[in-house]
This record gives structure tokens, sequence and C-alpha cells, in this order.
């Protein structure tokens, strides 16, 4: 099939390649000319694990392409999906400017041209309930009463994002058609080898579908935020509680992990969306205000933690960070916890030692000189008063706890992710906080 995907992101660059490694010819169109010099010259914007191999091989093969022009992108296109981005607006709201945009982008290159018949666009981007109808509406009235509008929302982990759009566990759609559907269930076929399931329904309930997962997602990592608070309060340890119940298989063990609140692009933003919804609507969604509210008291936990510790005389003193992005295998520090322990502790005096595998460019280009950047872990623990841990990475599981004590000023630990036992630390000589480990 001929495909073109509007958006080089995360969703829109996974998205295109992976279709075009399943032998479809792709084009990913964007309007940001640095982005697609950056593609052209075979480099990403974006670090994803796996994602540039497979971008140079399509590109060498003649499947992917890249431009930004919509002139030469959407006319000889039978599937147009729009992969861009929808922020966050002041109200909570996502603000669907570029989603608009790209429509009557879209339109406008079809007046006039020799075109595919047939033609579907695909809603890509996380967009509220009602805007597939909104989409349609603005293509009838731009003249394109003809092209199908259907949703198909990503269900894409940052860090591991190819490997679940090959091995999806579900594709849902939403479509006005049956004929539309079956058009992209052949598309999804290859990757559907398993007896996955391909779900059909309205795009109204495709729409919502991708926010409810986000929230019953996000709903999880605050409840065990919260129980892991209360073992502190306790004396109990969270991990031992999190065995106790994962085992049910009502509840599993996914999304069960206690550490310092979640972040990223989607599940802060798509909570408030969620929020802004009901609030139109006149629905009160509590339980979805309580599990935003619980994730940004979590945020400021190590920050608490930390203060405590020094007694609230911080001034001077110097401390670690590892790990910045929202989570491993990922530079994205959107909504990180990261930065609001960095924020917090700044206002204190402290001087900040960090480092994340992938993520410091990004903390560069957003605090300066603010900071001391390290590029490797053993460094930005150096003469430091204590470390704080912050993101899970691999390499931070198992370093030699010797050579730290030499090079640490005090063998202080915040471990925001759990990544160590209490009782070894101890015996280690490390003064250790975890979280929910029985030590307030």
């Amino acid at each position: 099939m001929r495909i073109t995907v509007i958006g080089t992101g995360y969703v829109g660059l996974v998205t295109g390649t992976c279709f075009a490694d399943s032998g479809n010819d792709v084009i990913c169109l964007d309007i940001d000319a640095a982005k697609i010099e950056m593609l052209e010259a075979g480099r990403l914007p974006i670090y994803e694990p796996g994602l540039l191999e497979l971008v140079q091989r399509n590109r060498r093969e003649g499947r992917l392409r890249f431009t930004t022009n919509y002139s030469e992108a959407v006319p000889p296109a039978q599937l147009i999906f729009i992969a861009v981005g929808t922020p966050q607006s002041s109200n909570g709201e996502a603000d669907l400017k570029y989603v608009f945009q790209a429509t009557e982008k879209v339109a406008a290159s079809l007046k006039g041209a020799p075109s595919a018949p047939n033609k579907v666009l695909v809603i890509k981007s996380t967009v509220p309930v009602g805007t597939n109808r909104a989409v349609a509406d603005q293509l009838a009235g731009l003249g394109c009463k003809t092209i199908d509008v259907a949703s198909n929302p990503e269900f894409l982990k940052e860090g591991a994002a190819v490997d679940d759009f090959q091995k999806p566990d579900r594709v849902v759609v939403g479509v006005r058609r049956p004929e539309v559907a079956e058009v992209l269930r052949e598309l999804y076929g290859p990757f559907l080898r398993n007896e996955n399931p391909f779900l059909v329904m309205s795009p109204e309930s495709a729409e919502m579908t991708k926010y409810a997962a986000n929230a019953m997602l996000a709903t999880k990592i605050s409840f065990i935020n919260e129980m892991a608070n209360l073992c502190e309060k306790l004396g109990a340890d969270i991990n031992e509680v999190r065995r106790g119940i994962g085992h049910d298989e009502r509840i599993g063990f996914k999304f069960l992990f206690p550490g310092p609140g979640y972040g990223g692009s989607c599940f802060p933003k798509d909570l408030r969306s969620i929020l802004a919804m009901g609030k139109k609507f006149a629905a009160d969604l509590h339980v979805v205000r309580a599990v935003d509210q619980v994730n940004e008291n979590q945020k400021r936990l190590l920050a608490a933690k930390i203060r405590k510790h020094f007694q609230d005389d911080l001034a001077g003193k110097t401390i670690a960070i590892w790990g910045l992005a929202f989570k491993p295998r990922t530079d994205d520090i959107r909504e990180a916890p990261a930065l609001t322990l960095i924020d917090a502790l700044l206002q204190t005096g402290v001087k900040l030692r960090v480092h994340d595998p992938e993520a410091l460019q990004r903390v560069r280009e957003q605090y300066g000189d603010k900071l001391t950047y390290c590029d490797r872990p053993y460094g930005a623990i150096e003469g430091v008063d204590a470390l704080a841990i912050v993101t899970e990475w691999q390499e931070f599981r198992h370093p030699d706890f010797e050579v730290m004590r030499r090079l640490m000023k005090a063998p202080v630990i915040f471990d925001g992710r759990n990544l160590y036992e209490p009782k070894q630390m101890e015996t280690l000589g490390f003064t250790y906080y975890g979280i929910g480990r029985g030590r307030a």
C-alpha cells in the first residue's frame, strides 16, 4: 500500500518505519525541515532502541522516504495517518490545532491533483472523543466529502515502541464503514499473525479506548505508590506486599512498581484531558482526579526525603542524580520526575551532578550551566553528600558498591526505584532510603 504518515515524533516515525518494513511504500511528512534534514542524513531526532537500523534499512531499499511537501506526499497515498502532537492546553484539554492544520493541508494538497481512489485519513494521534467526527466535518467543508476518516489509537511504550508495534497485543480501529476496517485489517495483517485481536468499533469508542487504557495504567501506578507511602509509616515492605497481591490473577504485577511518580508525554496529559472532557460534560471523575493528584504528590517525595535527612540544611551540599529521562530506554524528559527533583533541590542551594545514558543533552538544553553533567555514573558521585536514583536504567542495578563508597563523601542513597535491598545496603555501610521499604 501507499502510505503517508504526517508527523515524525515517536508515534509517527515508528508507525511509518514499521509499515515500510512490512513492504509498504511509505512517506513520512513533517513541517519541521530540520527534522527531515536529520532523517535524510540517516540520523534520528529521538532515541528509540532498534529504530535507527529499521529506518536506515528501509531507506536503502526505497520503501521509506521523508519530505516536508504535502503535494508530494498526500495525493498518491491510499492511507494518510495523522500522528502529530496534541499538547495540553492551559485548561487541561488536548490542543488539536496541529490535527486540524494537518487536515486542512491534506485537503489543500488534493485540490486539482491526480489522487489515489478510496483514500482514508487515519487519526493516530491521541485525541478527545468527537475529534474523528470534527475532522470528517472539516474535510467535507473543504470539499473532500469522499475521504473516509478512521481512528486508530496507538499503544506504544517509549523504549519498546518498535517491538510494541510489530507485536501488538491488539489493534483498535474506529470506523463508520466496514470496508474501511477491511483495508486496515489487511494493512495490519503481518503484525497479527499470532491471532492477537483486530478490534473494530465506532470512532468514538476507539478514541475513548486510548484514554481509558492510560487512565487504568496510571491508576495502578498511583495506587501502588500510595500503598508504598503507607507501608513506610507502618513498617511494612511494599516489595513484599507487591508480591502478595501480584499473584492474584485479577491484579497481576504489571505497573505495580512503586517509584517517584509517572511522567512522559502520555499519562499526565491524557489524564488531564479526560478530566477536561468530564468537566465539559458534567461527569465528575473522582478516581481519575485522585490518580493525578497522587502522582503530583509522589513526584515531590524524593525531595522531601532528602530535606528530612539533611534536616533542611542543604545549602552547599552536593547531590548526584542517576536517571533523568522519565523512563529507561528513552531520552524523553517530558514531565519527568527527575526534573521535579532538580527544581526542588536547586531552590535549596544544592549543587547537582547528574547522569543519564541518553537524556543528558535534553536536560542541558533546559538547565544550561545550573547543573554539572557527567558522562559516566561513577563520575557523577565523586565527592557527593548523597545519591538520588530516579530512573531505573539497567546499568544502575548492579554497581560496584565498594567503589561507590570510596567515591562518595557520604554513603547516602535515596533509591526512587527500589533497585537495591535495604539490608544489603546497611551491611555495606550505606544509609539507604527506598520507596515503601519501612524507613519513613
